[in-house]
């Protein structure tokens, strides 16, 4: 032991006056080993209120263990269950679940602890104390054979029988099978380290959990098919016991995990039938349960559960539920794309090798395709018609109906797998071409998709050639080959104008920003700062656009407000398959009923170690890790900064942060959208008024000369910088514009640019009287 953890050890068993120096701040944990750490564990769930220096090492230390993974030699081990032991009469409870961890965790055989696992048993069982009932049943297994079948008999009261049966499936496992299972469970302490890095993958691997996974979920269809029927009497959200929803959530994650070749179909009949009442009531037969499988979803998502889940947030009835999905939708799609070997996974939906559903109806074909978007035409005699033919109206009803559910679910599916392609940049995701080739680029769903993004294909070890299908074809390759999306940080400047010329000439607007693609690189100021980033700090921003924004993007976060610990929170995204972290701090600035302001901070990221978290350099992140995460952060400034905001009339600081930013250096999505501008200003109409002048495009009209910056699209008039105020109202009026990717600012500059091109036409009172009198 060393001698920081030597003084933390004495410091919360026999103080001394030395021991003082705590006081001044919470020691640095780092410095102490995760051995070391489950040595401190025991005396810190046993340290005394008084004297105040034991009890502040004793919050450093549990601090410390919820976000590390502690490891117990056999003697630490023992004495954790000690101390469980000695803490029941002045708690009266035991945390189980630390006992269960520091089994799970022994770094040597295990103890005999059966003594004092029959104290603990005892104890709880004698109070009623059941409230972690898998770290018991873990316990109680250790305890001997007669406490463990007392558990399982009190476990079993009032639970239904799929909790009954998890119960009974976990008191047959092995010590260690059940110690594994308790670390995979839903049980938790506010002191107990975090999940084991390993626990769901171990559960997954015990065959007898593995078959009551399905079994358990073929048992819950079955029950929810019989109330859909009537077979089952209908009570709102009473379908199934808390018990059997936790039970079930546990089979779904077991299941998703394994990727079962069952699931997507078994998920495809349960969460329709636990999510539309077999009445016209708007509840559900069990909230819970689904919510407790979209959850688990979130933990390992698998494509076709997500197209089930977009399918029931478009059939259920309750006005909370769709929105509730929505967001977590957005976490699941970013878990998605950690999930290289499923994410790519598509069912063709029926549709043909020309990437076409077709239907005959009556005198009509119904054609559905999967281009830029997916999309339904009828035809008649070849020849594609405007709208829905009133005779398919009239007699096709509910072929009509299934038509547009196809369309909602192609559409769902092409925005999952874009998703998750996007998503595989910070994982370095590389497939085999045979896959790609057959699964992605000639899929009859995805391949135009696919066809229009920019893929290398390995030649040789680190030989990487570009390609893009949708104008050279899929490239012929070894089946066993790698292939990868391409991302402009590994080319050359030459080769990324290249690109985004072809793009431009040919006309292929790509499903996602690739070619055009921001690049961040580490600054010299960052390298300056070594550990955090400053690049988008002290910004004013829309709290409410960005706390959204950061759902959208995968991110987790802490809602700010007027109460206590509401005033600052950071941002938070795991990503490289679980691999780093970033933080993104901010603070409350201003909180208004209609207008609630937030301040950017530091950004910072952290790898994982040993399942803790340590903090990184910047030098030591890897640069698509670095570039996709700043991006992100460039994101949520731009878009929700107050500078953006062209009605923007506060004072004071908000005021100067307004007229300092608005019109400040561009950041790089600001610089990739002027290279945009470069190639397509050329092929508008309104070419011979419009230059770029640094960090603005430059209109000339009949009555002013107008500069419009191009990070936040505010405008200013020569000679004399007045601001000019122009609200975005409806459809852009440069709406016709080819551009090569989805932007919303890019397409407002356009918009103000056609409608100052043509200053004299312009009717709007409001715009027309700053043009005359120049006045902010």
């Amino acid at each position: 032991m060393n001698g920081l953890a030597a003084r933390l050890l004495r410091a919360m068993t026999d103080p001394a006056p030395q021991d003082e120096e705590f006081l001044s701040g919470y020691p640095d944990l780092s410095l102490v080993s995760d051995e070391e750490l489950g040595t401190l564990l025991p005396a810190a769930y046993s340290a005394p209120g008084d004297p105040f220096v034991s009890t502040r090492v004793r919050f450093a230390v549990e601090g410390a263990a919820k976000e590390r993974q502690p490891r117990y030699t056999p003697d630490a081990c023992r004495r954790m269950f000690d101390a469980l032991v000695q803490g029941l009469e002045k708690r009266e409870w035991a945390d189980v679940r630390l006992g269960a961890g520091a089994l799970l965790r022994c770094t040597g055989p295990w103890p005999d602890v059966a003594g004092q696992a029959r104290a603990l048993v005892r104890f709880l069982l004698g109070e009623g104390r059941l409230d972690q009932p898998y770290a018991l049943l873990a316990v109680a297994g250790v305890a001997g054979a007669d406490l463990l079948r007392e558990v399982v008999e009190r476990l079993g009261h009032g639970g239904g029988p799929i909790a009954r049966d998890e119960i009974d499936v976990i008191a047959a496992l092995t010590p260690r099978e059940r110690v594994v299972v308790a670390e995979f469970s839903a049980d938790t302490s506010y002191t107990s380290p975090p999940t084991a890095p390993d626990a769901a993958e171990k559960a997954a691997g015990i065959p007898a959990y593995a078959a009551f996974a399905r079994r358990a979920l073929e048992a819950a269809a079955e029950r929810a098919r019989a109330i859909q029927d009537g077979t089952v009497p209908y009570r709102a959200d009473k379908a199934f016991a808390s018990g059997e929803v936790t039970a079930l959530g546990h089979a779904a994650r077991i299941a998703l995990l394994r990727d079962e070749p069952w699931l997507p179909a078994l998920l495809a009949r349960l969460l329709p039938d636990v999510s539309v009442a077999p009445t016209q009531a708007r509840t559900l037969p069990s909230q819970a349960l689904l919510y407790e499988i979209v959850r688990a979803a979130q933990d390992f998502p698998i494509p076709e559960l997500v197209t089930t889940i977009r399918t029931v947030r478009g059939s259920v009835r309750h006005a909370g539920v769709p929105k509730q999905l929505d967001k977590m939708l957005k976490k699941i799609e970013a878990a998605l794309a950690e999930r290289t070997e499923v994410a790519l996974r598509l069912p063709d939906l029926g549709f043909g090798p020309d990437g076409a559903h077709r239907r005959v109806l009556g005198a009509y074909t119904a054609v559905v395709t999967a281009g830029e978007k997916a999309e339904l035409v009828f035809e008649k005699d070849g020849k594609a018609l405007k709208g829905v033919p009133a005779a398919v109206r009239r007699d096709h009803k509910a072929e009509l109906k299934e038509l547009r559910e196809l369309v909602k679910r192609a559409g769902a599916h092409l925005t999952t797998l874009v998703r998750a392609l996007e998503g595989g940049y910070t994982v370095g995701a590389v497939h085999e071409f045979g896959r790609w080739r057959d699964g992605l680029a000639r899929h009859p769903v995805a391949g135009p998709t696919v066809r229009r993004l920019i893929w290398e294909v390995e030649e040789a070890p680190g030989a990487w050639r570009a390609v893009l299908p949708e104008t050279g074809g899929v490239p012929d390759a070894p089946d066993a080959a790698g292939v990868r999306l391409w991302h402009p940080l590994r080319s050359s400047p030459d080769e990324v104008r290249a690109w985004r010329d072809l793009l431009i000439d040919r006309r292929i607007r790509q499903p996602l920003k690739q070619a055009f693609r921001e690049v961040y690189l580490l600054t010299p100021a960052e390298e300056e700062t070594r550990t955090h980033s400053n690049r988008f700090a002290a910004h004013l921003v829309h709290y409410r656009k960005m706390f959204a924004l950061f759902r959208a993007r995968g991110w987790t976060s802490r809602l700010l407000g007027p109460w206590d610990g509401g005033d600052e929170d950071e941002a938070v995204r795991v990503l490289a398959a679980g691999e780093w972290r970033v933080r993104f701090a901010h603070v409350l600035a201003d909180w208004q009923d209609e207008m609630v302001l937030a301040g950017t901070d530091r950004v910072a990221f952290a790898r994982r170690d040993g399942g803790a978290w340590r903090d990184a350099p910047l030098a030591e992140v890897p640069p698509l890790v670095f570039s996709e995460t700043m991006r992100d952060v460039d994101l949520f400034v731009g878009v929700t900064s107050i500078a953006a905001d062209p009605e923007w009339r506060g004072d004071g600081e908000p005021r100067r942060y307004w007229e300092r930013s608005g019109f400040a250096e561009l950041t790089e999505s600001a610089a990739s959208r002027r290279d945009a501008l470069e190639r397509i200003l050329p092929r508008t109409k309104i070419a011979d008024r419009c230059s770029l002048d640094g960090r603005f495009l430059v209109v000339r009209g009949d009555l002013r000369t107008y500069k419009i910056h191009l990070g936040s699209a505010n405008i200013l008039m020569e000679p004399d910088d007045a601001y000019l105020c122009i609200v975005p109202a409806g459809r852009a009026a440069g709406g016709t514009v080819f551009l090569p990717f989805e932007d919303a600012r890019l397409s407002l500059i356009l918009s103000k640019a056609f409608l100052l091109a043509a200053d004299r036409a312009i009717t709007d009172e409001s715009i027309l009287a700053q043009l005359k009198g120049g006045a902010r």
